[in-house]
């Protein structure tokens, strides 16, 4: 069972090897509830490994993963009852409104939830009252992650698995989707961003990591760095 004073997120000396190829090693991150934290590297560095490893979709591995106290290799489905996940590409039914998939997710998770409760949650992600009603068929990919954001607000996540949140969109969709993270992460819950997105991550995250080598080689303070000295720290330590 979930304990609620335990970190959302503890990875200790993780090590995972695919054949040859030494994925991650004595790779450590941990995360308190309220948090941001961007997970820089480029392609191949971990970063979808990670999490597929606190899914507990990465069984073979070296070290110990413990989401809200729970170890995800000895209890794997409890542990994901306390994440939600966002894809790059949210899954949602098109033939769907953004309220009935939020109401079909929701009661999936043993919620009943009425109508103005619906309403709310999705306003609150920051989804144009006049879309809630429309099949997501139409929506933009901006709107189907607010969507997921609704579900996880709701399940009350105390985890936020969010990969490549912002690819794809428009600069405006961008920073609305930064202050939705935010007031997530004002509710209590701790965010895990893995991206490639050097300027959102100075607008969104407490802290970057940059993932090299198999572990977090480097951590910042986006907040002290202006865009051009984040970006200059991020290609030099992949350089080292």
């Amino acid at each position: 069972m979930a304990q609620d004073n335990s970190p959302p997120l503890e990875i200790s000396a993780v090590s995972v090897r695919f054949g040859d190829h030494q994925v991650l090693s004595n790779y450590h991150l941990t995360l308190q509830a309220g948090e941001v934290y961007a997970l820089l590297g480029p392609n191949g560095a971990g970063k979808t490994t990670t999490i597929n490893l606190i899914l507990g979709f990465q069984p073979l591995f070296d070290g110990v993963v413990n989401v809200s106290g729970i170890d995800v290799r000895a209890n794997p489905a409890a542990a994901r009852e306390t994440i939600a996940y966002i894809p790059e590409q949210v899954a949602l039914y098109p033939h769907l409104s953004g309220s009935e998939n939020l109401r079909y997710f929701t009661t999936l998770a043993g919620l009943r939830l009425d109508r103005p409760t619906l309403a709310g949650l999705l306003h609150d992600a920051g989804l144009d009252e006049r879309a809630h009603g429309r099949k997501c068929s139409g929506y933009s990919k901006g709107m189907r992650q607010k969507v997921g954001i609704a579900i996880a607000v709701a399940r009350n996540a105390r985890l936020l698995l969010l990969d490549e949140p912002t690819s794809g969109l428009d600069p405006g969709a961008a920073a609305d989707f930064t202050n939705v993270i935010r007031r997530a992460a004002a509710r209590g819950t701790a965010v895990l961003m893995a991206t490639h997105d050097l300027y959102r991550v100075r607008e969104a995250a407490d802290r970057v990591g940059i993932l090299s080598g198999g572990q977090i080689s480097r951590e910042l303070d986006p907040k002290t760095l202006d865009h051009f000295d984040l970006e200059k720290l991020y290609i030099e330590e992949l350089a080292a």
